[in-house]
């Protein structure tokens, strides 16, 4: 997936992403069961013996949209498929066109994704700019799966992973987050010299709202069924 990043930002950030986030959850629970935007139905039995789908398709789930008239959409959230389709579409017609969306949605990753080469390449751009008295450089920068965290530094043998939820994510996010595992190579804690190297960082307190926002978002997104 890659979407434009100013566009994701607005989505995530603003309007009132923080302002009633409680709210909206503790009114989505209450409303939950009559929302009529959102619903993804199983196949029933006699439906399910005439469809297939192909083997080790990966993770996904289809979210149905009575507003959504005639176009179709595969987008990624926090590491899950998600194909969009319009209400009206037969369940013969979503099951022609899950295999084919979770297709063109891994070859357009694969064509914008990043490499490690590029986390070492930005690593030593932001030691040069706002780290010049380190000595400390890492030793490796790789992608890693993690969900519970963006980051991760080990100071002994100084590597460094960053979660591959970031990989299409604004530079500004991605140098923040590397930055910050950065400092670690020297303050191995969040301790008040910590924070302040961090705020050399000229873009912290936006990239920070950035991912408050991404998981927040990914708390309102409906209920669906996840089929694998």
């Amino acid at each position: 997936m890659h979407r434009d990043p100013d566009k994701y930002i607005q989505e995530l950030i603003f309007g009132d992403i923080f302002e009633g986030v409680s709210q909206k959850l503790e009114n989505r629970e209450k409303k939950k069961v009559r929302s009529p935007r959102f619903h993804s139905v199983s196949p029933s039995t006699s439906q399910a013996a005439s469809l297939s789908l192909p083997e080790n398709l990966p993770q996904f789930r289809v979210i149905r949209s009575a507003r959504r008239k005639r176009g179709i959409s595969a987008i990624r959230q926090n590491g899950l498929i998600e194909i969009h389709i319009p209400d009206k579409m037969t369940r013969k017609e979503e099951y022609e066109i899950i295999p084919e969306m979770i297709g063109l949605l891994l070859r357009r990753e694969a064509k914008a994704k990043r490499g490690n080469d590029v986390l070492e390449k930005r690593a030593i751009e932001l030691l040069d700019e706002f780290l010049p008295d380190f000595q400390e450089k890492p030793a490796s920068i790789s992608w890693r799966g993690m969900r519970e965290r963006w980051g991760s530094c080990t100071t002994v043998d100084r590597t460094i992973r960053i979660s591959d939820r970031l990989n299409g994510a604004p530079d500004f996010v991605l140098n923040c987050v590397l930055f910050h595992e950065l400092i670690h190579l020297r303050v191995a804690d969040h301790s008040e010299d910590f924070y302040q190297l961090l705020a050399r960082y000229p873009d912290l307190a936006r990239a920070e709202a950035w991912l408050e926002g991404f998981e927040a978002g990914i708390a309102l997104l409906p209920d669906s069924p996840i089929l694998s």
